[in-house]
């Protein structure tokens, strides 16, 4: 099973708070939001769910989980949304107990035992885990040589700081790009695969 990473990012590498303006405030991060203009339904819209149909199971950080359990089981009716609510999800977290994963089909991971628990499941049969925001963890996949692809939603816009996905500490991961779709709005979106070797 291989571990694709699915990011909105910035110019400047940020993936902070894409969807909403309190989405994630850590930092002062005062751009919540930001990627609605450049949100094209077509272009965007379908890397999302060309990613989300290639995947047999989900994975996030807490955050993420949390803000995705709490909007997406009451949007039933909606291919995207039944596709996403019908999914095995995997969440990373030590906080969370068994009686709050209230989203359907939900597994806790706990996070001393997160990187072991990944490599057994990117071992095991299947097509895609797919990752969707959870910048900590995304960041912890690539250092730890786990992601096999990145999915980057690249808007034209500077944002000037926040959260990253990127490791810091040196390491060279090198990628291949497997294809670019642009919009009318200027976004990219951009496949990579991890290079051979």
């Amino acid at each position: 099973m291989r571990i694709i990473i699915s990011e909105f990012i910035s110019l400047d590498g940020v993936v902070q708070a894409p969807g909403g303006p309190e989405e994630d405030v850590d930092g002062g991060f005062a751009h919540g939001g930001w990627t609605h203009p450049y949100f094209d339904p077509e272009v965007v819209g379908g890397a999302f769910d060309a990613a989300l149909e290639a995947a047999d199971a989900l994975l996030f950080g807490r955050r993420t989980w949390q803000n995705m359990a709490s909007a997406w089981p009451e949007r039933a009716g909606d291919p995207f949304a039944d596709r996403i609510n019908s999914l095995r999800k995997y969440v990373v977290s030590d906080s969370l107990g068994e009686s709050d994963l209230t989203w359907d089909n939900t597994v806790r991971i706990p996070r001393s035992e997160a990187v072991a628990e990944l490599r057994k499941l990117r071992e095991s049969d299947g097509r895609g885990l797919l990752v969707m925001g959870s910048p900590t963890l995304a960041r912890t996949l690539i250092d730890e040589g786990l992601a096999d692809e990145l999915r980057l939603i690249v808007m034209p816009v500077v944002l000037g700081g926040g959260k990253s996905i990127f490791p810091s500490g040196g390491a060279k991961f090198p990628f291949e790009l497997v294809s670019t779709t642009r919009s009318d709005a200027g976004t990219l979106v951009n496949v990579y695969r991890r290079a051979a070797g």
